[in-house]
């Protein structure tokens, strides 16, 4: 081998492993291993439009930045700021929800919506809280949260709710507010 091949080759791992000595483990950043399909959204979508429906109409539609589905694991995740249409069982649009972020059972269709959750009903009702859970077998939502509704007719706030979808029957624990009378 040429000399100033094997001085090179030698003056290198001098430099790279005088390089490595006393380096703080704890400084180096951590790099966590992604393992396809096991860590990693079997499906990914950025600026989606999913529509749901019951025998060919339409339930609900749903807008995201971004949403990945964990199909192993049976939940999709909604990120981006989410925007869901909702539908009676008439069919008739009912009231539209906007949040952060939000996460779906896809086992059991539940839904929970986080972040500046906004629902707002045809009927002019308005709802406000950190996070809202959509029971799909009861058809009602939840929260044990603090929550504040607006309507035509009263501003009330509180901790905890329950309502059907419309926001037309609901309960709120803890209640602060006032009703005004027309």
């Amino acid at each position: 081998m040429d000399r100033r091949i094997s001085v090179t080759l030698l003056a290198l791992v001098v430099l790279t492993a005088a390089g490595c000595q006393g380096v703080d483990e704890r400084a180096r950043p951590q790099v966590l291993a992604v393992q396809p399909g096991k860590d990693a959204p079997d499906q990914e979508s950025w600026n989606a439009t999913i529509t749901f429906t019951d025998s060919g109409n339409v339930t609900g539609v749903l807008r995201a930045g971004y949403i990945a589905k964990y199909t192993r694991d049976r939940f999709t995740l909604l990120d981006s700021n989410i925007t869901v249409d909702f539908f009676n069982d008439r069919f008739e649009h009912t009231s539209v929800l906007t949040a952060l972020r939000g996460r779906v059972d896809d086992v059991t269709n539940d839904f929970e919506a986080r972040g500046n959750v906004v629902v707002r009903s045809d009927s002019g009702t308005v709802l406000k809280t950190e996070e809202l859970f959509w029971d799909n077998k009861r058809g009602r939502v939840h929260t044990e949260d603090y929550v504040e509704i607006r309507s035509p007719t009263e501003e009330i706030s509180g901790m905890g709710l329950e309502s059907d979808q419309s926001l037309t029957h609901y309960t709120i624990a803890r209640v602060t507010g006032r009703v005004r009378h027309p």
